[in-house]
């Protein structure tokens, strides 16, 4: 038994399971991507950050580990891989939120570029619908329906707000 198995591992038939390659970052290339002395808990730091700025090279920084250390441990570790997505759909929801306070208080001392929040929301719809789908009951349709509902109903306020300060901007006197 011990023989056929030994057999069939090599044929082709039953090819031995491909290992994902481990790629080590050695201590010069840490110093040369300015990581300090690797702490346990980076990566609970990184996806931390993650969730609040949805960036990965400053995410990174805040964890003191070098951006291809995070990218690396997605690659490697389907379980980091799972936190990172979760991470990043926790950062879209944050930029809705933050989007729908301004669009329904806009603070003119808060610069905030709609257009490119609406677009950055719009180019990931079916990332964050694939993880919303995933991490709820929903199927991933339904949360992209939503999705799009969403987006035009930011696209809407954000006409009338438009059309609210012009009205309640001062007319130009000519210097008068």
């Amino acid at each position: 038994m011990a023989t056929e198995r030994k057999t069939r591992a090599g044929d082709a038939a039953h090819p031995p399971a491909a290992k994902t390659p481990r790629v080590k970052i050695t201590p010069k290339q840490r110093e040369e991507d300015g990581e300090g002395k690797l702490n346990r808990h980076w990566r609970t730091y990184f996806l931390q950050a993650l969730a609040e700025t949805s960036n990965v090279r400053l995410s990174a920084e805040r964890a003191d580990v070098s951006p291809s250390r995070a990218y690396k441990a997605r690659r490697e570790d389907a379980g980091f891989r799972a936190a990172w997505a979760a991470a990043l759909l926790e950062g879209y929801e944050h930029l809705e939120m933050e989007m729908l306070g301004h669009l329904r208080s806009p603070d003119p001392a808060h610069k905030f570029d709609v257009t490119a929040a609406i677009r950055a929301i719009s180019l990931h719809r079916e990332t964050i619908a694939a993880e919303r789908a995933r991490a709820g009951d929903r199927d991933k349709q339904s949360v992209l329906d939503s999705i799009d509902a969403m987006i035009d109903q930011m696209r809407e306020r954000r006409a009338a707000n438009a059309v609210a300060i012009a009205e309640t901007a001062e007319p130009d006197d000519g210097g008068r």
